[in-house]
């Protein structure tokens, strides 16, 4: 096994840094990509954007994926609510294309409900509903679409903060643009130590994406790799098991005195060298 990805780190936090400062401190660390993040493209034409995009190529930065926004609710049970998630997700995916995006990271809902409380079948409905209108725009523009595995809720588990609803958005949902991604904190809060490594085992064969982030198991602290109790030796073997080798977003700032504004080039150039010392731990000298 040998890892075949490289890292790439969040545009989240980085809306007040100029794009020239973010390939900088990409390039003296040791990112070689970036996951963009719509605060850093607010209010740019569409020729700004294809020109941003094609600064950060030429600078030897990929910008992979791209978060989609997160407040709107594509499984929302409010039709009129629904229906405008989808349009703004549907306007991010077009704009995040013309940077040179393929892959957008999108939450199954942004409610924190919990599924056991709340009607399991129709947000299963309302969901389907959205991506059957964003699957077809994905398509058109050789766009994917990656569901993210989300936190418990206050009050239980909500959508995609179980296995067991990535087993039935497989069978329910299967479509060549539609994948996942693996949010590693968020696997080991919903899942615990004994469940983490379910959401990987059940989401490896439709992987297009991953974000590392480390925690206690109690809440999601987003620390750095290494600096909690997630088991990245399960994490970095799973990965090359199937043959993983698109940008891996480590989606935390470093482990270093903040905010994350004033982290300077050598914490963040700490953050991805610790992170390879974990894969080679990980992979046996193969990383």
């Amino acid at each position: 096994m040998q890892k075949n990805w490289i890292w790439s780190t969040t545009g989240h936090g980085f809306d007040s840094k100029t794009h020239d400062e973010v390939i900088a401190l990409c390039r003296g660390s040791g990112l070689a990509g970036l996951e963009g993040a719509p605060g850093q493209f607010e209010g740019l034409r569409d020729d700004e954007l294809e020109a941003v995009g094609a600064r950060y190529r030429e600078a030897g930065v990929r910008i992979e994926t791209f978060h989609l926004p997160m407040p709107p609710d594509i499984a929302g049970f409010y039709e009129t609510d629904r229906r405008a998630a989808v349009e703004t997700i549907r306007t991010w995916i077009e704009r995040s294309a013309r940077l040179g995006a393929t892959i957008g990271i999108q939450h199954p809902s942004s409610s924190h409900r919990s599924v056991d409380v709340e009607d399991l079948e129709q947000c299963f409905r309302q969901l389907g509903r959205s991506l059957e209108t964003l699957l077809p725009v994905a398509e058109s523009l050789n766009f994917r679409i990656a569901l993210e595995n989300m936190l418990p809720g206050p009050a239980g588990g909500r959508l995609g903060s179980r296995p067991e609803h990535f087993e039935r958005f497989i069978r329910e949902f299967a479509h060549p643009n539609l994948g996942f991604v693996l949010d590693t904190g968020h696997a080991l809060v919903a899942g615990g130590p004994a469940r983490a490594d379910e959401f990987h085992q059940v989401m490896a064969p439709h992987m297009i994406a991953y974000h590392l982030a480390d925690n206690a198991g109690d809440r999601d602290s987003h620390l750095a790799p290494g600096h909690g109790l997630v088991d990245w030796n399960k994490v970095f073997q799973g990965a090359a098991r199937i043959g993983y080798s698109g940008c891996m977003c480590i989606e935390t700032p470093p482990f270093a005195p903040g905010p994350n504004e004033s982290y300077s080039i050598e914490a963040w150039r700490k953050m991805v060298e610790d992170t390879d010392r974990l894969v080679e731990a990980a992979l046996g000298g193969g990383g």
